[in-house]
């Protein structure tokens, strides 16, 4: 994994930290996404001097509106060790306390046919005055995390070097896992990514970002976590709030759902379908997509009862999504 430029007043200190950690025996992907985090926090903040106060504190560790329970609680306690490190070598920092994991029980939301139709129409009249170039890049943005089921990092992760045009192939190198993957595009988005990259790829670098802010910088989760509360709002699909959603994430649920029902439709064996969707999402095993599959059978119940045996053989008997 290619490490992150950090550009606050702690990015010194947060190459150290990933040295240290590396020297340890531990892989810098698994602190990457944490400290890049931290980072574009500290410069939202204004901080100038390597010095992290209580008041600081307070902000970071606000849960995001959309920011799953799951992710708060990985965030906030993975900084915290780079915190105490800071603290050891003598820098006045406030270290936060530790965030106590609690299971979610939320039901993610799958967008139907209209709420797609009306949502991507909002997306591809989008202008904005600040990046003239979001127009051209959210309409690909936004399908590869619906067509493709691709995680938001993943998809702000693509370098101009990782994208196969003529094969419709990209390598997605920042997962969650730590298992490099590619995806296919389907020839439309193929198309699509390709006029994209005629009117954009020839100001990158092989190493660059794909998706950029005006000032040619990674573009940032938070962006798009906005941007997608403007097109909720725009194609009148309501947004519940408190982790409810709609999410970005849910994207990624409704193309899994949408995946399984059509695989299922064309005649092909749950045993067949399930081993490649949990691939193809990047699933460490099969027992990871086991949600997906529920969820897809409680909205379509004639699946449920085509292939309720089987998955009750395989993952056990469960009463609720």
């Amino acid at each position: 994994m290619t490490r992150p430029v950090f550009h606050s007043v702690f990015a010194d200190e947060m190459n150290a930290y990933l040295e240290y950690k590396v020297a340890s025996g531990y892989k810098a992907a698994s602190f990457c996404t944490h400290l890049r985090h931290f980072d574009s926090f500290c410069i939202r903040q204004g901080i100038k001097k390597p010095i992290f106060t209580a008041e600081d504190a307070v902000k970071w560790l606000q849960k995001k509106d959309a920011e799953a329970t799951t992710t708060h609680y990985s965030r906030i306690n993975g900084v915290k060790r780079f915190l105490m490190f800071l603290s050891q070598k003598g820098y006045s920092v406030y270290v936060t306390r530790d965030i106590k994991f609690k299971p979610t029980e939320f039901q993610p939301y799958i967008y139907t046919k209209d709420e797609i139709r009306r949502y991507f129409h909002a997306v591809d009249t989008y202008e904005s005055a600040r990046n003239r170039k979001a127009a051209i890049q959210y309409p690909v943005l936004f399908r590869l995390l619906y067509c493709c089921g691709t995680r938001i990092n993943e998809t702000l992760g693509i370098r101009k070097q990782d994208v196969d045009l003529e094969n419709g192939i990209v390598k997605l190198f920042e997962t969650k896992n730590d298992c490099e993957r590619y995806i296919v595009l389907g020839e439309d988005l193929r198309v699509l990514v390709k006029q994209f990259a005629e009117k954009c790829f020839y100001l990158l670098d092989d190493r660059d970002y794909i998706f950029t802010t005006s000032t040619g910088g990674r573009m940032s989760g938070d962006t798009i976590y906005d941007v997608h509360r403007l097109f909720l709002q725009q194609a009148e699909i309501p947004y519940l709030g408190d982790g409810k959603g709609p999410r970005i994430h849910d994207w990624r649920h409704t193309m899994a759902v949408y995946s399984f029902k059509k695989m299922v439709d064309a005649g092909m064996d749950m045993y067949v379908a399930l081993p490649i969707l949990s691939t193809y999402l990047g699933h460490k095993t099969i027992f990871a997509t086991e949600r997906y599959i529920r969820l897809t059978m409680g909205i379509y119940p004639y699946i449920e009862e085509k292939f309720k045996s089987k998955l009750d053989k395989v993952f056990g008997e469960v009463t609720t999504l």
